[in-house]
């Protein structure tokens, strides 16, 4: 075993405070994320109009539903890194890093050709309309020449956030959010692009953030240093068997939203639009919600790998507090100013039916983002104790077949009333996190009972 030792060692000290620092970088980190998309789709809906900025908010559920599976891996390392961080089994992080790299590079460079391929025929499939598929096509292809570069930084800052740092991951996405809106004006405005243009300067702003990081890890001195690019059986192996169930998870949760928004596409450019920049929106507050998974996650696995678990209810009791409040806080701004901030998206060709548009989706999803929230700790909690299969069957059902029997049953009795498709969200939400934490309660007193059963007589 390495003699390293951990500088951020996340058992020790008050976990409120510690939770919260661990989170803000992550909420930081999430909507910076999201800066590039809203980037793509202000530059080409205040410059290029509804065409544009339509073909660019139609690929995203597809590029989510393709991309999820791969990127669900990154899951499965960041689980590893935390307990064998929690354990300090240092010299097994530096393996699982360089099993990471080869397996994103490989992975992304799959997916990568997988979409430049399949962008028009499924594009097709989702029923997108003809004016808008000129646009998109090129749009999708050029998206996913980025995935090797967005699948390797993902992996990696996965890792350094076990780690618990979540301020250089921050950093890089700041950097590589810069470079991703001086592409966009350049391309757009300089080239007259539209939407290609966009896919192309958010592909470069991920090789951006991939060479940074990977840069940062060949060269510090800690137990995230790549050493060698070597792929270990045995790690690839359990990644699989951890991540593939939430890579499975978040295709499932991409395939019910890919349903909807084909279900969108229906109403025509202007509401597909609407939902397009609104979905922009409230991708804020999802990432905000999101942050809390991720500190779930982290927070439990590190204590499991250390044989803490006293401390994991805790955990999970603080994480929800402050889903709660941070969904309290992107209600307030999405619901009372939303209306203004879809007035950033658009262009003044038919801008207040765009925006009557997307409000439709703000007022029934703002105001109930914090049951997502409570949804992911739920899911977190799970999966940092090691329970991989669990919360990806809790997701099939509570969101993945309900909204499709909600799509075949329930929107039909009102076609015209698109507040009826969205109210699915909240609803599965509620039913997905209470079954989550059902599960948590019997994962809990498992791991407990395993503890007890393995110590040492006295």
């Amino acid at each position: 075993m390495s003699t390293v030792r951990s500088k951020t060692d996340l058992t020790q000290g008050p976990l409120f405070l510690r939770i919260i620092l661990f989170t803000l970088p992550l909420v930081a980190t999430g909507f910076l994320q999201l800066l590039f998309n809203a980037a793509d789709l202000v530059v080409v809906g205040r410059y290029s109009g509804p065409m544009s900025s339509a073909a660019v908010g139609s690929c995203g559920s597809l590029i989510n539903l393709i991309v999820q599976l791969f990127m669900g891996l990154s899951v499965g390392a960041g689980v590893m890194a935390a307990q064998d961080f929690g354990a300090k089994r240092y010299d097994d992080v530096r393996r699982l890093i360089s099993t990471s790299v080869v397996a994103s590079v490989v992975g992304g460079i799959v997916v990568a050709v997988f979409g430049f391929i399949m962008a028009e025929p499924l594009l097709a499939l989702m029923e997108t309309p003809d004016e808008v598929m000129a646009e998109a096509v090129p749009y999708m292809r050029a998206y996913f020449c980025g995935m090797p570069a967005c699948l390797l930084y993902n992996y990696l800052a996965s890792i350094l956030r076990s780690y618990g740092d979540t301020r250089r991951p921050l950093i890089f996405l700041s950097v590589s959010g810069v470079v991703n809106v001086i592409f966009n004006l350049v391309a757009v405005l300089g080239f007259g692009l539209g939407a290609l243009g966009v896919g192309i300067a958010t592909a470069a702003s991920q090789y951006a953030s991939a060479v940074m990081i990977v840069l940062y890890m060949l060269r510090t001195d800690g137990p995230c240093r790549i050493e060698g690019l070597a792929l270990d059986a045995r790690k690839l192996g359990r990644m699989i068997l951890i991540g593939l169930p939430a890579g499975i998870q978040s295709t499932l949760f991409s395939l019910s939203n890919t349903l909807i928004q084909s279900t969108v596409n229906g109403y025509g450019p202007i509401v597909i639009a609407g939902n397009s920049v609104a979905g922009s929106l409230d991708g804020f507050a999802y990432m905000a919600q999101n942050s809390t998974y991720h500190a779930a996650l982290t927070f439990v696995g590190y204590h499991v790998g250390a044989g803490k678990h006293e401390r994991i209810r805790r955990i999970s009791l603080l994480c929800c507090a402050e889903a709660l409040v941070l969904g309290a806080i992107t209600a307030s701004v999405l619901v009372g100013f939303g209306p203004q901030l879809l007035t950033i998206y658009t262009s003044p060709e038919n801008r207040d039916a765009v925006i009557a548009a997307g409000m439709n989706r703000l007022t029934t999803l703002g105001l109930t983002y914090c049951f997502c929230g409570l949804m992911e700790v739920g899911c977190g909690t799970i999966r940092g104790m090691g329970k991989a299969f669990l919360p990806m069957v809790v997701s099939l059902v509570g969101s993945c077949v309900f909204r499709i029997v909600w799509i075949e049953k329930v929107c039909p009795l009102d076609p015209t009333n698109i507040k009826l498709l969205y109210i699915s969200y909240p609803i599965s939400w509620i039913l997905t996190a209470a079954a989550h934490f059902v599960c948590c309660i019997f994962a809990y007193r498992a791991l407990d009972r395993r503890r007890r059963l393995s110590a040492p007589e006295a």
